[in-house]
């Protein structure tokens, strides 16, 4: 890992960004500016974000441990506790907002007007000011102000769930956790990143919004392109289209699987049937090119699968080595932990705390000459409320007084 003084490390050195967000999706784009050193101080109520209280997949606190949900989503940020509901606690939030260059909030429009906190206002109090929304539906239209969490808002309404569910069950399949989430943050801080640089050539600062279900759109952006132009956007069924045998998916002898990927079939068919034992294929008038492998897929797909149940997952994977085309195991998530390229590029980095305890967490995928950013640790709730309240100039009595009167915890 790279240390604190490293040029990337550095990207977003002197940015502060205010954050006003909960759960996932808009703390995780602010934590992926915290990781090129932007300086990230992220509001949560006095009774912290539930966010916190995650119990599940053994990641949050059934694990016994850190919350490594809320770690991943909140690394390298400080925190503060703060009521802004309260006049006192509004007041401290716009301190911060003097200073600060961004200003981030999953917050619904109808709670941002009753605080005074809606983007036109608060643009034109800071008109420098990046002010970076991340919604469910979208900042217009008759749902602007409903809830959603990725699983509705990405999973469900963006159409993933349903193009994804083999048409053979019953129910929808479920989503992995926050998968809309995490891929709608890298969209947010992507715009607040042009948004700098805009701000960087004309001085002025403007809004950014990234919605979970525009982010489904946009992954999905191959089917909506059928859609749009009256094509069919069919559901997967069994083993999915057999339009080209060659980018197949085969089950092995240990019934594991292997996923080729020669979209340039005629390029790599006559290599790959030499490699496999059956020369015979290549001059085949069935197989032959690709009109004639697409006209007699299921044919093709039966030759293989007589092919592929000869040897185990190993035995191919050292076969395969030997051709230069795009293919891959299927393996399970501990698999890809255990990855040598993972391992060679740094895909997974670890956390020490000060206690000796080190946990691994994903990094971000964006790397900078050739490293990922270094991982520092998540804040505990409310961790750097004073220090962050002297940094404005407040003294220990005022400080004091805001802890009476329940504006910090």
């Amino acid at each position: 890992m790279t240390d604190d003084n490293s040029p990337q490390k550095q990207a977003f050195a002197g940015v502060r960004v205010v954050e006003l967000a909960q759960w996932v999706f808009v703390p995780v784009a602010a934590a992926l500016l915290a990781d090129w050193g932007a300086d990230v101080i992220r509001i949560e109520p006095p009774e912290g974000d539930p966010y916190r209280g995650l119990a599940t997949q053994g990641v949050g606190t059934d694990r016994g441990g850190p919350n490594l949900s809320m770690a991943l989503a909140n690394r390298g940020k400080r925190s503060i506790a703060l009521d802004v509901r309260r006049a006192e606690g509004l007041a401290v939030l716009h301190q911060l907002l003097e200073s600060a260059d961004v200003f981030i909030t999953s917050l619904r429009p109808s709670a941002l007007e009753r605080l005074g906190l809606d983007a036109d206002t608060v643009r034109k109090r800071y008109p420098r000011l990046i002010y970076a929304r991340g919604h469910g539906f979208g900042a217009r239209g008759p749902d602007a102000d409903k809830p959603g969490y990725d699983s509705s808002a990405f999973w469900a309404r963006g159409g993933v769930g349903h193009v994804l569910t083999p048409t053979e069950r019953e129910y929808p399949i479920s989503q992995r956790g926050a998968m809309g989430d995490r891929n709608g943050a890298m969209a947010l801080a992507f715009g607040i990143a042009t948004a700098l640089l805009e701000r960087a050539k004309t001085g002025m600062g403007t809004t950014v919004d990234v919605s979970l279900l525009a982010t489904a759109m946009w992954m999905l952006s191959s089917d909506l392109l059928a859609a749009l132009n009256g094509g069919d956007v069919a559901a997967v069924t069994g083993r999915g289209p057999g339009v080209n045998p060659l980018t197949g998916t085969y089950m092995t002898r240990d019934r594991r699987h292997i996923q080729l990927m020669f979209l340039q079939g005629d390029r790599y068919w006559p290599a790959f049937a030499r490699l496999i034992g059956r020369e015979d294929l290549v001059e085949d008038p069935r197989f032959v090119n690709m009109a004639a492998r697409r006209a007699n897929s299921a044919a093709c797909i039966e030759e293989l699968d007589g092919v592929f149940a000869k040897h185990t997952l190993e035995e191919w994977k050292h076969l395969l080595a030997e051709l230069d085309a795009p293919w891959a195991p299927v393996q399970s998530v501990h698999e890809v932990v255990d990855d040598p390229q993972v391992a060679a590029n740094g895909y997974i980095g670890e956390v020490r705390l000060d206690d000796g305890l080190v946990y691994r967490l994903p990094t971000v995928p964006v790397q900078l000459n050739h490293e990922p950013p270094a991982l520092r640790r998540a804040p505990e709730h409310g961790e750097h409320t004073e220090a962050v309240l002297l940094e404005l100039g407040y003294d220990w009595e005022r400080i004091g007084s805001l802890n009476e009167k329940g504006v910090i915890p």
